[in-house]
């Protein structure tokens, strides 16, 4: 049997890498849906109020990836 894999701590980094890949996901994901949506003669307000409760995991998963780059700065400066 192999070993699990052990992770260590993000660094301050990998931590603005991976919100900044997360804000253009989220950018991306709103504006080809919108487009794909006009093209298909769909209502704005029908769209987002269906991309809604993903739009709502990206930022929650944003705030929680913001909280830990905080709570690292501020260990880095200790």
């Amino acid at each position: 049997m192999s070993e699990p894999l052990q992770s260590s701590p993000a660094t301050a980094e990998e931590l603005a890498e991976v919100i900044a890949e997360f804000e253009q996901y989220r950018e991306r994901l709103v504006n080809e849906t919108l487009e794909t949506a006009q093209r298909a003669k769909m209502p704005k307000a029908t769209v987002m109020a269906k991309l809604e409760p993903e739009l709502a995991k990206i930022d929650a998963a944003l705030q929680s990836l913001r909280e830990q780059q905080a709570t690292l700065g501020n260990a880095d400066r200790s």
